[in-house]
């Protein structure tokens, strides 16, 4: 195995997982019992050592800029670059199911058994305010990480506005930093391992046909996932980035496909800073870069909720209007910025968009249906367009602010 590069591996462990749900369909207490807790144990360490990589890396991007101005610079350029990404992410959600939505077979929606399906409401001042926490050590011990993000930028700037008074907490952050990095590494040689061990309970969950069920939803959510990655992403990176869109995809193939496996752009952070690495991306600008998008970028989920929106609309009948796409297109970005990297993490919010249209709130319970096989896809967006920030980040501002 140590011959074989790491995408490799992780490919084989994807496909020796879909022949083994498929061979133990009829055995889904000894798969539970013996092999998913294998990848509960895995996902638990990738978790583990996320709180650390971002809260690290965060603060040692900022100590190794030693400059406020290049830190509010690269923050402003990043915020700026989801912003846009996300705009036609929902754009192309709505777009494209609309064009279709006329030749799609529609499921048939029971909202009585649809139901039962409790889902949160969801306020965005309520997010924007839990984004700065009153207890240092609950955001860290819920992993709710734009908190842990805040609380990073505030020490790191502190360390560089102190100056030789805050060195010795420069040295500890810096040290941690390498130890973290380390322990990453660790981890990491466990992924294919790791990723066998969860998705064989998926396939097993969902039998073999598991992409059958729901085929125009599906359909349409993959086809935009494939447009958006293919102009939007592709566009950025060689002109923004000035590099192939051909190199910048085969290198972040163990991302993508680690993140397909795990349905989580958190837990799949460590690949995509090494990926970007790879790509001579700096540690600075990659781990300040990765660690925003990884909580605040998800392009993947602002498709999705476009998407599903039309698409339960049109199943319920519903001709939308002008002034509800603009609502679920302003909601549904809002509700992308504030989505969990983890699995199933844009369920809840997919109440307050359908809301905001009038769209039956009770129509989240069919598409939670097949959401763990959709979220696959919307986390390899949300990674991918976090990489390609990266890339575009240090063609735009790296020189410029890491210049000798």
């Amino acid at each position: 195995m140590k011959r074989l590069s790491l995408t490799t591996q992780i490919l084989i462990a994807l496909l020796l997982a879909v022949l083994a749900g498929v061979l133990l369909h009829n055995q889904a207490d000894f798969v539970n019992s013996y092999i998913k807790p294998i990848g509960t144990i895995f996902l638990n360490l990738l978790k583990f050592i996320v709180v650390p990589l971002v809260l690290f890396s965060i603060m040692a991007g900022i100590l190794s800029m030693n400059d406020i101005k290049k830190v509010g610079s690269l923050g402003l350029r990043t915020l700026l670059y989801f912003m846009v990404t996300t705009i036609f992410a929902v754009t192309l959600g709505l777009v494209v199911p609309t064009l279709l939505k006329g030749v799609l077979p529609l499921i048939h929606i029971n909202q009585n058994t649809a139901a039962t399906v409790e889902v949160p409401r969801l306020s965005v001042v309520d997010q924007i305010v839990e984004m700065f926490p009153s207890n240092l050590v609950e955001p860290l011990v819920s992993m709710r990480m734009m908190p842990i993000i805040v609380i990073a930028l505030f020490f790191g700037i502190a360390m560089v506005h102190v100056g030789e008074k805050g060195e010795m907490a420069r040295k500890i952050t810096l040290s941690f930093n390498d130890v973290v990095g380390k322990v990453l590494q660790y981890i990491m040689a466990l992924a294919p391992i790791g990723v066998f061990c969860m998705l064989t309970p998926v396939v097993v969950e969902n039998g073999p046909s598991v992409l059958g069920s729901y085929a125009a939803l599906l359909g349409l959510a993959y086809l935009c996932f494939a447009i958006h990655a293919g102009v939007v992403y592709s566009s950025s990176v060689a002109l923004l980035g000035k590099m192939s869109p051909l190199k910048f995809f085969r290198n972040m193939q163990p991302a993508m496909l680690f993140a397909f496996s795990s349905d989580s752009s958190v837990a799949t952070l460590p690949y995509t800073m090494q990926c970007t690495e790879k790509m001579g991306v700096g540690k600075e600008i990659g781990r300040f870069v990765l660690s925003l998008g990884a909580t605040i970028n998800m392009d993947g989920v602002a498709i999705y909720l476009g998407v599903a929106s039309v698409f339960m609309a049109a199943c319920c009948g519903i001709d939308l209007t002008l002034s509800q796409y603009m609502a679920i297109a302003f909601a549904s970005t809002v509700a992308s910025i504030g989505t969990p990297g983890i699995p199933g993490g844009s369920l809840a919010l997919m109440a307050m968009v359908f809301a905001s249209a009038g769209i039956p709130v009770e129509c989240v319970a069919v598409a939670a249906g097949i959401d763990r096989i959709i979220d696959m896809g919307r986390t390899v967006m949300s990674v991918t367009g976090d990489a390609s920030c990266a890339i575009a980040m240090q063609r735009i501002v790296g020189k410029k602010l890491y210049a000798e």
